[in-house]
C-alpha cells in the first residue's frame, strides 16, 4: 500500500495528537488505533515533502522543527511521529500542539502560551507584595508556565507555613489581555495562625514541665496571642528546641540525655498544635578525678595541671571542659609550645555517678591557616570581623579557637546569620578559613511620649547604632523634654581602639530643671571620655576623666530651706576628676550555669583642676544562683558609696539620694538627710554624703500557665543615707533631720510580667521601720532588668 493510498486513514490517526495528553493515554490510543488496521500497516512508514507550522507568533519555525526532528523526504513512522508530538509538548512553550499528516505535508498546529504581562498578589496581608516578588520564580515579560506558576503557589504557601498559619491556599489565575499576554494573579487565602496550644514533656523527673518550658523558643499560646508569634507552630523551631533541651541537660551533668520524640498533634479543628517532648534524663554526672597527661618532654605538666579551674565533685558540664581547654591552649602559645593539642578523655564511674577527665596534651598536625576569606558584608567593614579571631594568617590552624571565633561573630548582633568554615588550602598543610555573613539592621529611631507627677509631660527622641559606619562603633543620641526638666544625651563608644580590645568611649550629657515639685532649679553637665580593657579572665579595669558642670538657681521662687540657699550663693562650679572601676564577673564563665558573681569597685579622686578636691568611693556586689530545681532564684545585693571633700563642700547636686530602683518603699530623695521648718514651710531632701543598701529577694512561679509569662517575688531591703558637712549643717537655724546613720526595713512582694515590651515589675512594699518625716511610697512600676 503506497501513502496515497494510506492518506484517508491518516487524518484519523492525527487526531490523536492534539491537546495535551499524557504519554501513556497516545500510547494507548495508538494500540487501539493499530488494531483496528489491517495487520500489514503496524510496520508502515510515511515520509513529508513538506511541513507547515500554524499558529506560531514569537517562536520560529525552525525551532519548533528541531523540537519535532523530522527531516524533509525521510521515512517517518507513527511512533516516530508521537515522539515528534511529545518534544514539542516537553518544550514548554505551547498550550497545545496538534500533528496533522496530510497526503505530503505535515501540519504541525500550536497555540503558544501567552507572555506574562505582570505579576500581583491579592488576598495577601500578613506578607508584603515584594516579598512575594522575591520567591516566586515567574517573571514578567516571560513566557508563562503553568508548572512553574504551580511551584510559584506552594513556595508561597510555605512562607505562610512558617508564620504557623498552615491553613494557606494558594491558586494562580490568568487574565487575558491583548496580543497574547496575561496578567498571572496569586490569589492568597492566608487562614488563621495554627497556635501552639500545649507544650509537655514525658519522662522528666529532675525538672518540671515549667521549668523545660522556659528553655524552650517556642512557647505556648498566652493572653497576648495577637503580638507574640512564638507561640505560632514551625517545625524549625522545634528543632531548634531539641538542641536547647539537649544543652540545657548536658551543661547540668545529665550525658545520658536523650530525646526519643516529638510529637506534634493538630487538632480537629485544624487551628491549634499539641506538642509533646519524649525524653530521657538519665543520671546526673559529677566531676571525678582532674589530671593533666602528655608524652611531650617540653611540656610541664603541673605547670598546666595549676592553670586548671574545675574542682572534683562539681557538676559536669561539656562547657566547662571546653574553658578548660581553651586556658590550657593559651597556656601552651603562652610557653612557645606550637601544634599542641589538648584533648579530653572521659572516663565513666558509674558506681558513684562520676566523670573522671584526663586532659592529654599531643602533638598536633602542622596546618596553618592560609587566610581568611570573608564575604556577604556590603556595610561591615572586614576588619570588624577578623579582629574577632585571635587566629591570624600564618598561624597554627586550631579548629577549636575558629570555631569560638565563629561565636564571637555571632554575639555581635550585627549579623542574622554567620557561617564560619574551614576548607584545604592550596597545600594539605594550609586551611583555608570562609566567612559568609548576612548583615541586618543596627540602628534604630524612637519617639516617645511620657506623663510624670515630678516632671509632667514629656516628649522623647532617640538614636542608636550598634555598628555606626559599618566599623563596629556603638553611637546613641537622646533628647527628653518635659514642662519641668529637660536634659539631651550623647554617647560613643569604638570597642577596639588602636586595633587592640581597649575601649574607648565619650561620653556628654546636660540636665536642666524648672522644678514644679521642688523650691529651686539646676543646671548640670557632664563630659566624660573613657577607656575599658580586661586584666584577667572575669576582671574589667575602666578608667575615666570627668568634668562635671553644677548649679542651683532660683531658690528664691519657692521655699527652699537656708541650706540649700547658702548652697546656691557658691553659683556655678566645675568638678574635674579622674577614676577608675575594676569589676569582677563570673555570670557567664562561672562553673555554675544558675548562679554568678558581680563585684564593682570604683573611685574618682576630684582636684584635677576644677573648684573642689574630693574622693568618691562606690562599691557593689550581687550573687544570685537557683534552688529547688532552678524553680526559685535567690538573690542578695550589697551597694554603698561615700564622698569625702578635702577642699570646698558637697551641694545637694553632688550628694546621695536614692531611688526606689536603689531602695524600695521610699520616694526619689525620700530618706536621709532633710531641711525641716514647719514654721517657714520648709521641706527639703538634701542627700547623704554616705548610703549603704542591702536587698534580698527571691522569686518564684506563681502556679500561672507559663505562656503568660508572670512570676512573684518576695523582698526584703535595708539601707541608709547619712551624713552631712558641718560647715552645711552650721548654715541654717532650721532643724537639719537624720544626720546619723539609721537603717530603714522594708519588705514587699513583686509581680514580674516578661511581656512584649519588656520584662516589666510590679513592687508592693510596707516599710518596717522608718522616720517620721521619710517619704514612702508604697508602689512602683519599672523596667526590670538582669544584674
Amino acid at each position: 500500500m503506497t501513502n496515497g493510498q494510506t492518506g484517508a486513514r491518516l487524518p484519523r490517526l492525527a487526531r490523536i495528537f492534539r491537546g495535551t495528553a499524557s504519554l501513556a493515554a497516545i500510547s494507548v490510543a495508538f494500540s487501539m488505533a493499530f488494531t483496528a488496521l489491517p495487520e500489514q500497516a503496524v510496520a508502515q512508514t510515511f515520509s513529508f515533502n513538506n511541513v507547515s507550522i500554524e499558529g506560531n507568533q514569537r517562536i520560529e519555525p525552525g525551532t519548533i522543527l528541531s523540537y519535532a526532528g523530522i527531516a524533509r523526504g525521510a521515512p517517518v513512522s507513527a511512533a516516530e511521529l508521537n515522539d515528534a508530538y511529545q518534544r514539542i509538548v516537553a518544550s514548554g512553550l505551547f498550550e497545545t500542539v496538534e500533528i496533522l499528516p496530510q497526503g505530503n505535508t505535515l501540519v504541525i498546529r500550536v497555540v503558544e502560551y501567552p507572555t506574562v504581562n505582570r505579576i500581583a498578589f491579592e488576598g495577601n496581608r500578613r506578607i508584603k507584595d515584594e516579598d512575594l516578588a522575591a520567591i516566586v520564580r515567574s517573571q514578567p515579560r516571560r513566557v508563562y508556565s503553568p508548572s512553574m506558576a504551580e511551584q510559584d503557589a506552594q513556595s508561597i504557601a510555605d512562607a505562610y507555613t512558617q508564620q504557623g498559619r498552615i491553613s494557606a491556599r494558594v491558586t494562580p489565575k490568568l487574565i487575558r489581555r491583548s496580543e497574547n499576554r496575561v496578567d498571572l494573579v496569586y490569589e492568597i487565602f492566608e487562614g488563621g495562625v495554627t497556635e501552639i496550644e500545649r507544650i509537655g514533656f514525658v519522662g522528666n523527673q529532675a525538672y518540671s514541665d515549667g521549668r523545660l518550658r522556659r528553655v524552650l523558643e517556642t512557647k505556648q499560646a498566652g493572653l497576648l496571642r495577637a503580638i507574640i508569634r512564638s507561640d505560632t507552630y514551625i517545625e524549625d523551631r522545634i528543632a531548634f528546641d531539641r538542641q536547647l533541651l539537649q544543652d540545657f541537660y548536658a551543661s547540668r551533668g545529665y550525658v545520658d540525655f536523650r530525646i526519643t520524640g516529638v510529637n506534634s498533634e493538630l487538632a480537629q479543628e485544624r487551628d491549634a498544635y499539641f506538642v509533646t517532648f519524649n525524653i530521657e534524663e538519665g543520671q546526673q554526672f559529677n566531676f571525678g578525678n582532674i589530671s593533666v597527661e602528655s608524652d611531650l618532654a617540653e611540656v610541664n605538666v603541673p605547670l598546666f595541671r595549676d592553670a586548671l579551674t574545675v574542682k572534683p565533685g562539681k557538676v559536669y558540664s561539656p562547657s566547662v571542659v571546653e574553658n578548660q581547654i581553651a586556658r590550657l591552649e593559651r597556656l601552651a602559645v603562652e610557653e612557645g609550645l606550637q601544634f599542641v593539642r589538648i584533648e579530653p578523655r572521659v572516663t565513666r564511674n558509674e558506681r558513684n555517678l562520676t566523670l573522671d577527665v584526663s586532659f592529654q596534651l599531643t602533638r598536633g598536625p602542622r596546618i596553618f591557616v592560609e587566610r581568611i576569606d570573608i564575604e556577604g558584608n556590603t556595610t561591615t567593614l572586614d576588619r570588624v570581623i577578623r579582629r574577632q579571631f585571635d587566629t591570624a594568617e600564618g598561624d597554627p590552624f586550631n579548629p577549636r579557637a575558629i570555631r569560638q571565633s565563629a561565636e564571637r561573630i555571632r554575639a555581635l548582633g550585627y549579623f542574622s546569620d554567620a557561617q564560619v568554615d574551614a576548607r584545604e588550602g592550596s597545600t594539605p598543610q594550609q586551611v583555608i578559613v570562609d566567612v559568609n555573613v548576612t548583615e541586618q539592621p543596627t540602628g534604630s529611631i524612637g519617639f516617645g511620649g511620657s506623663y510624670s507627677t515630678t516632671s509632667g509631660i514629656g516628649a522623647s527622641i532617640s538614636f542608636g547604632e550598634t555598628n555606626f559606619l559599618g566599623r563596629g562603633q556603638a553611637l546613641s543620641l537622646g533628647v527628653n523634654t518635659a514642662s519641668s526638666s529637660s536634659s539631651y544625651n550623647f554617647n560613643f563608644v569604638e570597642p577596639y581602639f588602636l586595633g587592640r580590645d581597649l575601649a574607648f568611649g565619650l561620653g556628654a550629657s546636660y540636665r536642666e530643671t524648672d522644678n514644679e515639685y521642688a523650691e529651686f532649679d539646676t543646671r548640670r553637665g557632664q563630659f566624660r571620655p573613657s577607656f575599658s580593657f580586661p586584666i584577667s579572665e572575669n576582671g574589667r579595669l575602666s578608667l575615666r576623666y570627668t568634668l562635671g558642670y553644677s548649679d542651683i538657681r532660683n531658690t528664691e521662687d519657692g521655699d527652699a530651706g537656708q541650706v540649700i540657699r547658702a548652697e546656691e550663693e557658691d553659683g556655678a562650679r566645675f568638678d574635674s576628676s579622674l577614676g577608675y572601676t575594676f569589676s569582677y564577673d563570673t555570670r557567664r564563665t562561672g562553673l555554675n550555669p544558675n548562679a554568678g558573681v558581680l563585684l564593682e569597685f570604683g573611685q574618682d579622686l576630684g582636684g584635677v583642676g576644677g573648684d573642689t578636691t574630693f574622693i568618691k568611693t562606690n562599691v557593689r556586689a550581687i550573687a544570685q544562683t537557683r534552688v529547688w530545681n532552678e524553680e526559685i532564684t535567690l538573690r542578695a545585693s550589697f551597694e554603698g558609696g561615700a564622698l569625702n571633700y578635702s577642699s570646698g563642700s558637697s551641694r545637694v547636686t553632688d550628694r546621695y539620694l536614692l531611688s526606689d530602683s536603689t531602695l524600695r518603699g521610699f520616694e526619689y530623695g525620700g530618706i536621709g538627710p532633710r531641711e525641716y521648718s514647719a514654721a517657714d514651710d520648709v521641706d527639703d531632701s538634701l542627700g547623704g554624703d554616705y548610703y549603704a543598701v542591702a536587698r534580698f529577694e527571691a522569686e518564684f512561679p506563681l502556679g500561672l500557665p507559663e505562656e503568660y509569662g508572670i512570676s512573684g517575688g518576695l523582698f526584703y531591703d535595708m539601707g541608709s543615707v547619712w551624713g552631712l558637712e558641718d560647715s552645711t549643717v552650721n548654715s541654717t537655724t532650721n532643724d537639719v533631720l537624720y544626720q546619723d546613720f539609721s537603717l530603714r526595713h522594708v519588705v514587699g512582694f513583686s509581680i514580674l510580667w516578661d511581656s512584649a515590651l519588656g520584662p516589666l515589675r510590679l513592687d508592693f512594699s510596707k516599710a518596717l521601720k522608718k522616720e517620721k518625716r521619710d517619704k514612702e511610697q508604697n508602689f512602683s512600676f519599672t523596667i526590670s532588668t538582669d544584674f
